[in-house]
């Protein structure tokens, strides 16, 4: 069975996202406030104050 990845590079960008987008709904609320925060953080690629300041928004 392939990877998350492999199933991905197969998909088109937009329905990867989609796709993507769904897993998240289910998965995130299954974590910590800190898990989310740091998958975000990690996402975006760094804690800069502007970066940080916008994912209030989120």
């Amino acid at each position: 069975m392939p990877g998350i990845q492999e199933r991905l590079d197969r998909m088109t960008p937009e329905k990867a996202l989609k796709e993507i987008r769904g897993a998240l709904k289910k998965i995130l609320p299954l974590v910590t406030e800190e898990e989310r925060l740091d998958f975000v953080v990690n996402l975006i690629g760094g804690t800069s104050d502007d970066k940080v300041a916008s994912m209030v928004h989120l």
